[in-house]
């Protein structure tokens, strides 16, 4: 009778070969795993110190917000709050640095003076969006942008507004943006060069002036002052010392101011004998000479910027 022979042994051998070789596989793709992990965190702008804060940034906010959700879900909000401001406290998640950007003109310690109260202060308690209107309050600030960094950060970028002109006050000069804000006082000595605005009201017009003179680039640059005259029309002094009183009217004001210019350039008003120029009666120009001079001499403009 036959037997049948059994060959438990090599059955054996093969399948501790198969293990054997997975094992050799698993090794293999860990450390291929591993090199590319290596390579990817070579690329990336971090240390090894950083990358450990950012870890355990991420384990403890993961902490945080289940405590927050817990207690949510427990109905006790203003609790949550409290506990996560106490862990993330405890974790060094507070205000101990604060960087400001974007200020060149202001005076960078009024922002710290409003930043600084959040000092030591957890994290999630920063009221960002009160801060930020708190700067927008500030006369320099025309729009600020807040951000937490963690862990320790609190990141502040300015946008500051543009002086436009210098309006005159019986006491006092001061800036102006081109909407009419003031942003603080200045010494004369500075101010020369810039525009300067009077009369009551004539912030809330610097907009409105600067359309007018847009109306005539020629003779934009030579005008040294504008008086905002009874809330209701300008009289602009030039550089030569010259005077031109405009009519009420935006389009009034524009085209009486656009044939003065072209009447600037066929008869080379400006840097003449004629002290001022009045043209709040148009087409008529009137023009004030010295004192010694004969009686003021009148004149019309027809459209075209022709004397007659």
């Amino acid at each position: 009778m036959a037997q049948q022979i059994r060959r438990s042994g090599s059955t054996g051998v093969r399948r501790a070969a198969k293990a054997q070789s997975r094992a050799v596989a698993a090794r293999k793709a860990g450390r291929s795993a591993s090199g590319v992990v290596d390579r990817i965190m070579g690329v990336l702008p971090f240390t090894e110190e950083q990358w450990s804060r950012i870890w355990l940034a991420m384990i403890i906010g993961g902490s945080v917000g289940i405590a927050f959700v817990i207690a949510s879900l427990a109905g006790v909000p203003a609790l949550a709050q409290a506990q996560v401001a106490a862990i993330a406290a405890d974790a060094g998640f507070e205000v101990r640095h604060v960087r400001v950007t974007g200020t060149s003109r202001m005076d960078e310690q009024q922002v710290y003076a409003r930043a600084l109260a959040t000092r030591n202060q957890a994290m999630p308690d920063v009221d960002i969006a009160k801060l930020r209107e708190d700067l927008r309050a500030l006369p320099w600030v025309k729009d600020a942008r807040v951000s937490i960094q963690l862990p320790h950060t609190l990141a502040i970028d300015i946008v500051e507004r543009t002086p436009h002109a210098v309006l005159e006050k019986p006491d006092r000069l001061v800036l102006i943006d081109a909407t009419g804000v003031e942003l603080e006082p200045v010494a004369a000595d500075k101010a020369k060069g810039m525009l300067r605005l009077a009369g009551p009201g004539a912030a809330k017009q610097a907009r409105a002036l600067e359309t007018l003179l847009a109306a005539a680039p020629a003779l934009a640059p030579k005008v040294e002052a504008a008086e905002w005259v009874g809330n209701r029309r300008w009289n602009l002094t030039f550089t030569t010392g010259q005077l031109l009183a405009l009519p009420e009217g935006e389009l009034e004001s524009a085209t009486a101011l656009v044939k003065f210019a072209r009447l600037d350039g066929k008869n080379r008003l400006l840097g003449g004998k004629v002290l001022a120029f009045d043209m709040r009666t148009p087409p008529r120009l009137y023009m004030r000479l010295p004192e010694e001079a004969a009686k003021p001499k009148v004149v019309a403009a027809n459209d075209k910027g022709e004397t007659t």
